[in-house]
């Protein structure tokens, strides 16, 4: 068993991997580390049913956290299906249906084709920073690797996650673990991350494991990581509605 040591910091006390680095600094670099100018990423979601899993693979298209563009590539059954972001709107279209849907209000806390994620988590990709406070509680040893405990609260109004806490890996300054709370306090979502590589001069995850609390027997979802690439151009007309279509 490993041996987890918890040292109880003020919570204005300076840190970090120099002894200069703010709480604010520490939230600002693991904002940094997740997301970039653009993203093209290659990716599989595996969702873990009570009798079996499946696999939808998709590749995504991002510029800032304004702009994402997703094709879903495999099974038959999903593929062809696609969703646009622009801003705080979400459209999915259906090649069964061949319609165009937007997604808003209610239907943004729906699952996404089954999985432990919403389209909320989807849409709420703006840097933690601009919408939490962020508040040290303490310093954790897990598996050899020091970790600081942070609880963030919202300073926005309309968040899915009013509060959150992460266990922040000091070298990597990635979110290895978070529980994410309503305002009433109770654990709404954990998610967790490895497979941590340096990619393009920063540390990034291959895999993310996502936990509904409120699913009766989940087993979770990952989603995997096959490919990533950062600060690519995007060609604009990715992101037109017409695009859903073609």
């Amino acid at each position: 068993m490993n041996k987890i040591l918890i040292f109880i910091l003020s919570y204005s006390f300076l840190i970090g991997q120099s002894d200069d680095m703010t709480v604010q600094d520490i939230i600002k670099a693991m904002d940094n580390n997740l997301n970039a100018k653009s993203r093209v990423i290659t990716s599989k979601m595996i969702v873990h049913g009570r009798r079996s899993s499946r696999t939808i693979e998709s590749r995504n298209w991002v510029v800032g956290t304004d702009q994402a563009f997703t094709e879903y590539l495999s099974p038959p059954r999903e593929a062809g299906t696609k969703m646009l972001k622009l801003d705080d709107k979400l459209w999915v279209y259906s090649p069964q249906t061949d319609r165009v849907i937007q997604i808003s209000g209610h239907m943004l806390r729906q699952s996404v084709m089954g999985s432990d994620m919403s389209y909320n988590d989807m849409m709420e990709d703006r840097p933690l920073v601009e919408l939490y406070e962020a508040t040290l509680e303490g310093s954790i040893e897990i598996d050899g690797r020091d970790h600081w405990i942070m609880l963030l609260e919202a300073k926005v109004k309309r968040l899915s996650y009013p509060k959150r806490r992460a266990w922040i890996d000091k070298e990597y300054l990635l979110p290895m673990k978070e529980e994410l709370y309503a305002k009433s306090g109770k654990l709404l979502k954990t998610s967790t991350m490895d497979g941590i590589r340096k990619i393009q001069g920063r540390w990034f995850p291959s895999r993310f494991i996502f936990k509904d609390a409120l699913k009766r027997n989940s087993k979770g979802t990952e989603w995997v990581i096959d490919d990533i690439q950062f600060d690519v151009e995007i060609p604009e007309h990715i992101f037109l509605k017409a695009a859903l279509r073609k």
